[in-house]
């Protein structure tokens, strides 16, 4: 699934247009990169959590070459589902392969 496509079906969930649809959902995103970006976490209840993570510097091995490569500390997003989202994906798919069986 798209942005578009999320766009599409919120927009239709509702009521509301395309235009303003995609206005609320690029603030959304915008406004978590931004929180992100200035070392604040996101909580979402019942869907999820960002947080940044620091990864410290270290050796890596470039799988090509085999040569050593140093990588610099950085810092990356990360998401962590609630407990809730997981098990409601998970009865989903339970579902739907029954179905298919």
């Amino acid at each position: 699934m798209t942005k578009a496509d999320i766009v599409e079906k919120v927009a239709a969930g509702t009521g509301l247009t395309k235009l303003e649809t995609e206005a609320i959902i690029e603030g959304f995103l915008n406004t978590v990169i931004q929180s992100l970006r200035d070392g604040n976490g996101i909580e979402i209840r019942g869907f999820g959590s960002y947080k940044v993570k620091k990864k410290n510097s270290r050796y890596a091995r470039n799988p090509r070459t085999g040569e050593k490569v140093y990588v610099e500390e950085h810092y990356v997003p990360v998401f962590k589902f609630s407990k809730d989202f997981k098990a409601v994906v998970d009865k989903g798919m339970k579902e739907n392969t029954t179905l298919e069986k």
